[in-house]
């Protein structure tokens, strides 16, 4: 196998990791400009995605004989090869697939895990795949998680599949398009400083349809119901944003939590796997700073511990007004930084503000 991995090298602002290798990259969007230069990085293996090889040489766009473009890579169409683009939105980072020409997904669940992989593979929480539209929408998106399994939707990965689509279609300035999604109908929203506003939808909060089998205590739905995992008793709030959500602020004897000392790869997969949650659950642990801030630690279902959840911030704000803890406009901080969270009292839709920034393109055989 060998695979092709461009990255830029303009003003390094931000670290990142690529595997095996420390390097910089721009805060700029990567296509913006070919003046720049590209770290090319080519790996060679034998029969899967270990004992790899690395070896490394820049290559000057500037240079007419390396002339790369975005329109030639993008419109690279060998089948042995899977071209993809990596995104990233506050550090939950995804894999993206041009998938227009077709609804069957370019890569197996199984392959997906590999691909995934952060020691062995591209490294992603997922890989996202755009696909033609249905049900009158522009575009289609599916997503496998690290794990292989599919979530309705992602909506951090909503915002970096819109950032994707502009790359593809070569769109410019405010854009907004529809996208079918197993969770129904999303419209993203690009924003003149390029942040991407999502219009997330309904909450359903009724508990069969998050679903949870605890009691519905009020209107139909679980707020602040009571939760035993592994001896003890935390307060919850099941919200669904179109996958299922437990958001908890408390647990029995701790009625702030300092969700910075949750050891989170032991608590998570208890959340997640309860017998309560039929079809497994997102949990969001949160810290109220005030009524129109939070801080959330999330462990995600088919993922484990993220550094961002779109999804899940649309869920923690939806439970803290339910909640009576926070108003309906609130900054969400997450591990990777803030989201802007709006339950809008007129709709009753969620809007999640942030932002999406490439990573690196590059292909690697199938």
């Amino acid at each position: 196998m060998a695979a092709t991995i461009s990255l830029p090298l303009t003003s390094p602002t931000r670290r990142f990791l690529c595997p095996s290798l420390n390097i910089f990259r721009s805060s700029s969007p990567f296509f913006s400009s070919l003046q720049l230069k590209t770290l090319v990085v080519s790996m060679t293996t034998t029969s899967s995605l270990r004992n790899t090889k690395f070896s490394v040489s820049a290559v000057n766009l500037e240079s007419p004989q390396q002339n790369l473009s975005q329109t030639s890579f993008l419109d690279r169409k060998e089948t042995e090869f899977l071209h993809f683009v990596k995104y990233h939105g506050l550090g939950n980072d995804f894999i993206l697939v041009d998938n227009r020409d077709s609804l069957v997904p370019r890569v197996t669940p199984e392959q997906a895990v590999k691909l995934c992989d952060r020691n062995f593979g591209i490294g992603a929480d997922g890989v996202i795949f755009v696909m033609p539209g249905t049900n009158g929408t522009d575009y289609t998106m599916r997503i496998f998680n690290s794990d292989g399994s599919e979530p309705e939707m992602c909506g951090n990965g909503v915002r970096c599949f819109a950032r994707f689509i502009t790359e593809l279609e070569n769109l410019h300035g405010k854009q907004s398009f529809t996208m079918h999604t197993g969770a129904g109908l999303i419209v993203p929203e690009i924003q003149d400083d390029g942040k991407v506003k999502v219009d997330m939808g309904e909450p359903i909060l009724k508990a069969s349809d998050v679903p949870t089998k605890l009691f519905a205590n009020k209107d139909q739905s679980a707020v602040k119901s009571k939760l035993d995992v592994d001896g003890v008793t935390w307060n919850v709030t099941c919200v669904s944003m179109g996958n299922p959500h437990c958001v908890t602020f408390s647990s029995e004897g701790n009625e702030n939590l300092q969700v910075d000392e949750l050891n989170l790869a032991d608590i998570g997969p208890k959340f997640e796997h309860h017998a309560m949650f039929p079809a497994r659950t997102n949990t969001e642990f949160v810290q109220i700073y005030s009524r129109s801030h939070l801080k959330m630690r999330v462990w995600e279902r088919g993922a484990g511990a993220t550094l961002a959840c779109g999804t899940g911030a649309c869920a923690v704000v939806v439970a803290a007004v339910l909640e009576g803890r926070a108003d309906r406009i609130c900054t969400v901080d997450l591990p990777g930084g803030p989201l802007e969270i709006e339950w809008r009292e007129q709709d009753n839709h969620v809007y999640m503000t942030g932002p999406a920034e490439i990573v690196f393109y590059g292909s690697i055989p199938l």
